[in-house]
C-alpha cells in the first residue's frame, strides 16, 4: 500500500527533550563532546547535534536532533560522505535529510572527516572518524553572523559549500588511505555524486530521491529487530514539502478505521519493560512529521491521519492506551516501572496529548 501526503509547515510542542550540557565555545571540539549539547560565548548560544553517518537509518541520529528542538537556535553537523573502506559501507548525504532539517528550523553544517583509525579486524576498513573541528567552528561563527532562516542557510550551503566539501572529502580520504594503508571505495562514485550536484539542484534532488526510494523499498521488505508488528501492514509513504523535497518513508504499521488512517511507528524491547528512551525519541521525530501531514491520500481517496507511537515488550503484564481511560500510574505500578522511567512516560503522554498523538504500550507475550 502506498500513501501520499504534503507538509506545508511544522507545528509541534516537545516535552521530552534532554537537558543539554553547556560547552564554552573556546573549548569547543565537535569530536570530543557528546552527540548533543549547547555551545555558547558572549555573542551566541546554539544547541548542537552531530551525525555519525549521513545515512539517517544507520546510526539513529533523529534522537539527537530531537533533543535539541527545545532550543531557540539549532545546528546539526552531518558528514557529507562517510567511506569506511572497501570492507565497509559508503554513504552520502541526501537532500531529503536537509529538507527535513529545514522544516524543523535546524541549520545544517556539512562537514568532512580528516582523521580516522584503521579497524584492527579488517584489512580495508577504518573506524573512529573525526571531523575537521576548525572547519565546524568557523561555520558556527558564520551562522551566528547569518541573518536569515535555517531554510535559506541550508539552501545556500547546498549550492555554495557542498561541492567544496566534497573536494575536501576526496582529498582527505586519499590522505587517510596512505596513512592507514586502507583501500577506500573508488573516487569515481564521489566524483559522479559531485558532478550530478553541479548539473543543478533539480538533478541533485532527483539523484537524492532515487537513493531515498531505494532505501524505502529495502525497508518496506524488512522488519527491523526493534519492531514488533501484530500485523504485517507496512506501507510506503511519500511526503512532499513546500521546498519540493520528497521524503520516502516506511510506516511500521497502518490501520484504517472508517476515514481515519493510523500511521503507527513501532518500537519493541525483548528484555526491558519499555523500549529505550533513545528509541522512543527516534520515533517521536517521525511523529512530528505525521502530526503535520495534509492532503493524505491512498489511491486518490482522502483520509484524516492519527499519528500513533506503539511501544511493545515481552516483559509487560498489562497494556496502556492513551486514547482510552487507562491510568498511567496504575499501569506503572502493575508492571513495576521504576520512578525515573515513570516520569519520562508522564512527559511522553503530555507531549502526545498536546500534539494529538496516540500512545499504545502493549505486552506481546
Amino acid at each position: 500500500m502506498h500513501i501520499t501526503a504534503q507538509i506545508t509547515g511544522i507545528k509541534y510542542q516537545t516535552f521530552c527533550t534532554a537537558d543539554l550540557k553547556e560547552i564554552d565555545f573556546s573549548e569547543f571540539d565537535i569530536n570530543s563532546h557528546i552527540t548533543y549539547f549547547v555551545t555558547k560565548n558572549k555573542n551566541f548560544s546554539f544547541s548542537i547535534s552531530k551525525w555519525k553517518s549521513p545515512k539517517r537509518t544507520r546510526s539513529y541520529p533523529f534522537e539527537r536532533v530531537y533533543n535539541t528542538l527545545g532550543f531557540n537556535k539549532k545546528i546539526t553537523v552531518i558528514p557529507v560522505i562517510k567511506d569506511e573502506g572497501k570492507d565497509g559501507d559508503r554513504d552520502y548525504v541526501q537532500l531529503d535529510t536537509i529538507s527535513l532539517m529545514s522544516l524543523l528550523d535546524v541549520y545544517v553544517i556539512f562537514a568532512y572527516y580528516d582523521k580516522a583509525q584503521k579497524n584492527p579486524r579488517y584489512n580495508n576498513k577504518a573506524t573512529n572518524f573525526e571531523f575537521d573541528n576548525n572547519y565546524v567552528k568557523n561555520k558556527i561563527i558564520e551562522i551566528n553572523n547569518y541573518h536569515s532562516s535555517p531554510l535559506h542557510w541550508n539552501l545556500k550551503e547546498i549550492k555554495e559549500s557542498l561541492p567544496v566539501i566534497l573536494d575536501k572529502a576526496i582529498k582527505s580520504f586519499r590522505d587517510l588511505s596512505k596513512k592507514l594503508s586502507v583501500d577506500f571505495h573508488g573516487e569515481d562514485g564521489v566524483v559522479q555524486f559531485k558532478n550530478k550536484f553541479l548539473e543543478g539542484l533539480e538533478e541533485f534532488m532527483n539523484a537524492s530521491r532515487l537513493r531515498a526510494q531505494d532505501a524505502q523499498n529495502r525497508e518496506f521488505k524488512t522488519i527491523q529487530p526493534k519492531e514488533y508488528l501484530i500485523t504485517s501492514t507496512k506501507a510506503t509513504i511519500t511526503i512532499k514539502n513546500y521546498l519540493g523535497g520528497l521524503y520516502y518513508l516506511t510506516t511500521d504499521e497502518i490501520e484504517i478505521k472508517e476515514n481515519v488512517l493510523y500511521l503507527i511507528e513501532g518500537k519493541h524491547s525483548s528484555n526491558a519493560k519499555i523500549p529505550s528512551i533513545g528509541d522512543i525519541k527516534d520515533g517521536l521525530l517521525k511523529m512530528i512529521l505525521y502530526c503535520n501531514l495534509k492532503d493524505i491520500k491512498i489511491d486518490n481517496k482522502n483520509y484524516k491521519v492519527q499519528p500513533t507511537l506503539k511501544l511493545t515488550s515481552n516483559q509487560l503484564l498489562s497494556n496502556y492506551y492513551s486514547k482510552s481511560d487507562s491510568n498511567i500510574q496504575e499501569f506503572c505500578k502493575v508492571n513495576g516501572i521504576r520512578d525515573s522511567l515513570k516520569k519520562f512516560l508522564v512527559l511522553l503522554l503530555q507531549e502526545a496529548k498536546t500534539n494529538n498523538i496516540e500512545i499504545i504500550i502493549e505486552s506481546v507475550k
